[in-house]
Parts: structure tokens; sequence; C-alpha cells
């Protein structure tokens, strides 16, 4: 590999703006030897994914981004090097589909009482065949005119305390991480530095992730403060789990961001895509 690989990428699949085939495309320009596709809960853009890696001769690995609750709080638990037909990975994220579509219609409803008519409709053509999220949401929100940037509409309307927040009702930490074990990958804990979680409790998090047979966390996301960096590194090295990276990219909207374009995973932590085959496979090993 040419560069450190990105391990956590969105497509149209869920709530990225490029389809599978345009992001990895925009992955081999920018020189990566390994990406994973991660989308929120869904596999559906892996193959298509898997396809246009091997055209561009990038190593691929099977991922998904699993929503999660933990102490009352969401937290994302990526999987990494996946098997996608595993019967109980595809029935819980068949679940998980169906709760971010009722979450969309109750921010929708919310939204019709501050007289802000056609969200529904609108989230979902924007989604396509992808349940709709707050991303979604976000969007259709500036380009209706309610709102002048997807930040802006967070604020106002989708972030808690906010007339259209609808909590979501996700998955176990403990139980996510089952899942992916039973498809034989990686479980790795997302962006941890951006957990709403004091740093105590994110030691406690971080322990009882590792407890339930976690084997990675995500110690570089994107950009973020070095001493971060430092402090996700040595919890990860404290509890025997391997380090990952991703710039947790969406779409070239995002002017300061792009697939690979992140710090350095710290020497001190051991890579999870150590454990990665060529074909994006898990092979099961720990720290």
């Amino acid at each position: 590999m040419d560069r450190q690989p990105d391990l956590h990428l969105h497509s149209s699949a869920s709530d990225g703006t490029l389809d599978p085939e345009a992001l990895v495309a925009l992955a081999a320009r920018e020189g990566l030897g390994m990406i994973a596709l991660t989308d929120h809960d869904t596999t559906a853009g892996l193959a298509a994914a898997a396809g246009a890696a091997r055209v561009h001769g990038i190593d691929f690995v099977a991922g998904v981004e699993i929503s999660c609750s933990w102490a009352g709080v969401g937290v994302h638990v990526l999987g990494l090097g996946i098997d996608a037909d595993c019967p109980a990975l595809t029935a819980g994220l068949a679940g998980l589909d169906g709760r971010r579509r009722a979450r969309a219609a109750a921010i929708a409803a919310r939204l019709e009482k501050r007289r802000i008519a056609g969200a529904l409709e609108g989230v979902r053509a924007l989604a396509g065949e992808a349940a709709p999220t707050r991303t979604h949401f976000a969007r259709w929100l500036v380009a209706a005119g309610h709102a002048p940037t997807p930040a802006a509409a967070h604020k106002r309307y989708l972030a808690r305390g906010r007339p259209a927040h609808v909590a979501g009702d996700w998955t176990p930490l403990a139980e996510a991480i089952g899942w992916i074990g039973a498809a034989g990958g990686v479980a790795v804990l997302a962006h941890p530095a951006r957990c709403p979680l004091s740093a105590r409790k994110l030691r406690l998090l971080v322990a009882e992730f590792a407890a339930a047979g976690g084997g990675a966390l995500e110690v570089v996301s994107g950009p973020q403060p070095a001493e971060r960096t430092r402090f996700l590194a040595e919890l990860a090295t404290a509890h025997g789990l391997m380090g990952s990276c991703g710039s947790d990219f969406h779409g070239p909207e995002q002017r300061w961001l792009a697939p690979g374009r992140m710090a350095a995973l710290p020497p001190t932590v051991t890579p999870v895509w150590g454990v990665l085959g060529a074909a994006g496979r898990a092979r099961r090993v720990r720290v």
C-alpha cells in the first residue's frame, strides 16, 4: 500500500453523496491502496464498491457502521472484514433499517408541526433506496430554504433539544459486537473523540467495548487534535485494542476532507489492517 488505509468511508448507499463506484475512483485518485466502505446500518453498496476496487487495483475491506446505544448515548461501531451474507448481521441490519425509517417519519411529523411540509417525501427522494438519516434531513432543509447550511439545519431543528429531534432506538453495544463477530469481522469503536462523553465515561465505554469482544479503536478519525489522538492511542494500548484510522468521508461537499486525508496512526498502536487480508476478510487476531 502506498498510503495509510482509509477504513471509514460512506457512499450513497447510506448518507454519502457519491455512489460506491465514484467513491472508489476518488480513493484511487487520492493514491489509496486499501479502503473500507462502512455505510450506516447497510451493506447494500459493498458489491459495487468491491467490483470498482478490483478495477482500480485497490484492496477492499467489506465494512458497515452500526448504530448502537450505550448508557443512553448513541455510539457507532464499525465492522471491518465482514461476511455481508451472515444471517445474524443481515437480520440485525434489517431491524435497524426499519427503525431508521420509523424515525424519519417521526422527524418529518415534528417538522410538519413547525409548518415545514414535504420533508418525508423530500428526504426519501434524496435517500433513494437507503433509509433516510438526519444528514438527509439537513440537506433537504437547506435545499428547501429552511437553513443556510446543513450544520445550521442540525443546530436549528435536528440536534438534541431542538424541535425535530427524535432519539434513535439503536442496538445495544454488545449485541452489535456480536453481529460483527458472527460475520467474521473486527469490531471497531468509531470516532470516539466525537462521542458526547467526558474522559471518564469514554474510558468506561472503551473498557466495556473491549470486554464485549471489540477488537480496535478508531484512533484517528478525520481532522482531530493531536492530543486527542495521543489519548486514544493510550486507551487502545491499555485495553489491548488495535488501532484504526478513517476519514469518515461523506462526499466532495466536505471541502476540508478527502479519502485518506488524516494524521498517521501512532506507531505505539498495532494497526488493524494487519489482520485484514487482501480479500478484505478479517483474520481473528488479538493484541
